[in-house]
């Protein structure tokens, strides 16, 4: 694991492009054209929130690991209120599925989480990414309610994590 670089763009992009179109087949539009751009992925970089999980020197994977809420977490039923990390825009490449990058993405995470003494994590995901629930779930996350966001149709689902 490392932060991302400018460098590395090409292949965010290229692995978002894949998931969007994955994610169309089965009628999750959680992400497309207007959400994530390259936009969001350069403002990640420029303040070191962006990391890559690497399988020999390729970007497998990626993650935004922050401390800023959506303004749509209020109002969510959280156990605690305190500084907490959320975990944003986190993607394993189709080419690196069942490799455990995504575990290892979370992992890293929460390894980020205590170097800054922090004992909580928050995420969500789109009610149809089965694939995140299932990464977040095997985790040890608990899904702890729901959220409308960007106008789909469907809930996102939050969950946390409370560290030992």
């Amino acid at each position: 694991m490392r932060k991302a670089t400018l460098k590395d763009l090409p292949d965010i992009m290229m692995i978002v492009k894949q998931t969007i179109e994955e994610m169309h087949r089965y009628d999750n539009w959680q992400w497309d054209d207007a959400y994530p751009r390259d936009a969001d992925f350069i403002n990640d970089i420029d303040n070191g929130d962006l990391f890559v999980a690497e399988r020999n020197g390729v970007v497998a994977g990626f993650i935004c690991i922050n401390r800023i809420e959506p303004a749509e977490y209020v109002g969510v039923p959280w156990s605690k209120d305190e500084i907490t990390l959320v975990i944003h825009r986190m993607v394993v490449g189709e080419n690196f599925r069942r490799q455990k990058v995504g575990s290892e993405l979370v992992n890293y995470a929460e390894e980020i989480a205590r170097q800054q003494q922090l004992a909580y994590l928050k995420t969500d995901t789109y009610s149809l990414n089965v694939n995140a629930q299932n990464i977040f779930e095997k985790c040890g996350y608990r899904l702890i309610g729901t959220m409308s966001f960007r106008g789909l149709g469907k809930p996102f689902y939050c969950y946390e994590k409370v560290l030992a």
